[in-house]
């Protein structure tokens, strides 16, 4: 992955492939160095923290789901709470097209900042080219 443009939102895909090591972790984990460097800059939408958390929660218990939100939040990365304006940029995007509420939250952050949404998530590919995108090796 070439670090050419200056902003950045991650999918929750994009920190999980960070957090469990897959395949695109590397990449992931250049653009967190420069975003240490203050080269870039990173989103990451409040509604991929609750992914993570219920998705680890599930599959790897609470103790495990928090250790990784404390991880997350040691990043550095801009974590974005919701607002009017993202509310109504996502709420445009899910009127509009066949995806999930989190993925249209994801998606107006990228949309708002003008950031390359890093993800591998099939869903996004239907919003090309409202979004510019960056997609991590798809799980086989």
């Amino acid at each position: 992955m070439n670090i050419d443009d200056k902003v950045y939102v991650f999918d929750t895909s994009a920190l999980f492939t960070f957090i469990e090591d897959e395949d695109g972790a590397e990449g992931i984990e250049r653009l967190l160095v420069a975003a240490e460097k203050g080269d870039v800059d990173i989103h990451i939408s409040f509604i991929s923290l609750t992914e993570v958390f219920y998705i680890t929660l599930r599959e790897r218990g609470e103790a495990e789901a928090l250790d990784r939100i404390r991880l997350i939040q040691s990043l550095a990365v801009k974590i974005q709470e919701s607002d009017e304006n993202l509310n109504v940029m996502a709420g445009t995007i899910k009127a509009k097209h066949r995806i999930s509420l989190a993925d249209t939250y994801v998606a107006a952050l990228a949309q708002y900042h003008q950031a390359t949404l890093i993800h591998k998530d099939p869903e996004f590919e239907k919003l090309i080219p409202l979004i510019k995108e960056y997609r991590l090796p798809y799980k086989v």
